[in-house]
């Protein structure tokens, strides 16, 4: 595997993670009542978001470098 499809991959797996961990947060916030995991949760779609747009920027360049 060659390090652009490992960083690929790696984005990949860092969204669902992020967006999991969303998920779990909000939904343990709707559980306890504890804005602390609201907070952490909405954060984690922000960073799934912002991975998404990276991941997109990233197989932009490299194919467009080629």
């Amino acid at each position: 595997m060659s390090l652009k499809a490992f960083h690929i991959f790696f984005i990949a797996v860092s969204v669902v993670l992020a967006f999991g961990f969303g998920v779990w947060g909000v939904y343990t916030h709707l559980a306890e009542s504890n804005l602390g995991f609201l907070v952490m949760g909405l954060l984690s779609f922000v960073v799934g978001i912002g991975l998404i747009f990276y991941g997109v920027n990233f197989l932009h360049k490299l194919r467009h470098t080629r």
